[in-house]
């Protein structure tokens, strides 16, 4: 097997080279065999086999072209051995999270797809880099900007690549979004606002892991709210530079006693374009909308899995359906064996998480906070 070699990217280089989706700039090599060598799907494990990987990433595994689910990690031996049964792998691929280091003994398995809750992000992901695999990580990528670091750091020791599982990347709707951006057809967009907002509750009488600090690492932000930031990020190819951000009173206090249920922020560009959004966990919405001199972009609903809607001040968009998320394992699979581009890196993850932990700065002290590198 082929090592990448990684050199690491410094904030302003990363977003100079990786603004507006640009997938074809350049970036360090992951390249897992030769090129002259003939194309395989790779083996990906998933590791967490809760109702995302159940309902989204498991059907789509069925449809891509470049990777296929080789094995999965769970603490549910009986789960393990039906996802076996339903997928057609060997149920010596069977993980549990304190067996999971042993991926290093097993080639059939060239990545894995960590989808257990953000505060166990850092955790798998570093012990997988460990295991020579390399990594795709559900967003946010982890609880906080210095976990995000370790995680880098284990990619790199390792030469393994580190993608973090941004599907709107691959939706078309976003596409044109960042393309519209990055071909200045209605000048720079200026003003933007987001609503991501649904409403939770108990989950079979038990409070669900969304609402746990250790786990979430924050309430709708981490969860919903980075969908917001994130397209803010593809509508101005930009980092916010300063933020602000106040967290409305709580309508169930009882049950959001450890994160936020409702918050208002802004975030403010360089060049003086600003995005208000709000990201609840008692509200209701899924919209975006970006606003330039010369026309308009907008979607609802914004964010889902499937279904989006969109216009432009040229009139409205339509696009055929697809699976976001065979799209995006096969975009990173693809760059995995080609030795091209890895279309949405850890480093992106990165970035987002330094946007959110201004926003919780900025709403704990009342005052703007500036984003860090």
């Amino acid at each position: 097997m082929k090592r990448f070699q990684y050199t690491p990217l410094s904030r302003r280089t990363f977003i100079g080279r990786f603004a507006l989706g640009a997938a074809a700039v350049s970036f360090p090599s992951l390249s897992l065999r030769g090129a002259t060598a003939k194309p395989k799907k790779l083996g990906l494990a998933l590791i967490g086999l809760g109702n995302y990987s159940d309902k989204e990433l498991g059907p789509a595994l069925k449809e891509t072209e470049f990777v296929r689910l080789a094995g999965v990690v769970t603490g549910t031996r009986a789960k393990g051995e039906k996802w076996a049964a339903d997928y057609g792998f060997s149920e010596k691929n069977i993980y549990d999270y304190a067996t999971m280091d042993r991926l290093a003994d097993n080639p059939e398995i060239d990545l894995v797809y960590v989808v257990t809750p953000p505060g166990l992000h850092a955790e798998h992901s570093i012990r997988s880099s460990k295991a020579g695999k390399h990594v795709i990580c559900e967003k946010p990528m982890a609880n906080t900007v210095v976990e995000c670091d370790a995680m880098l750091a284990a990619s790199r020791a390792a030469k393994r690549a580190l993608a973090i599982g941004y599907r709107l990347h691959y939706d078309p709707y976003h596409i044109e979004l960042m393309r519209l951006a990055r071909e200045n057809e209605f000048g720079p967009f200026m003003k933007m606002n987001s609503l991501r907002a649904f409403k939770i509750g108990l989950r079979n009488g038990v409070k669900p892991w969304r609402v746990n600090a250790a786990l979430a690492g924050g309430g709708a932000l981490m969860d919903v709210g980075i969908y917001a930031n994130h397209a803010a990020w593809m509508a101005t190819g930009a980092v916010p530079v300063t933020v602000t951000a106040q967290e409305e009173p709580k309508v169930r206090p009882e049950f959001f006693n450890e994160v936020e249920e409702t918050l208002n922020y802004k975030l403010e560009f360089a060049n003086g374009a600003t995005c208000d959004v709000m990201s609840s966990y008692e509200r209701s919405g899924n919209t975006f909308r970006a606003e330039a001199e010369r026309g308009w972009f907008e979607l609802n609903p914004a964010f889902s899995y499937r279904g989006l809607k969109g216009a432009t001040s040229k009139g409205p968009l339509n696009y055929p359906p697809l699976r976001q998320q065979a799209k995006h394992m096969d975009a990173i699979a693809k760059s995995l064996i080609d030795g091209t581009t890895l279309p949405t890196p850890g480093e992106l993850g990165r970035t987002d998480m330094t946007v959110i932990e201004a926003i919780y700065a900025a709403a704990k002290s009342g005052k703007r906070e500036r984003v860090k590198a």
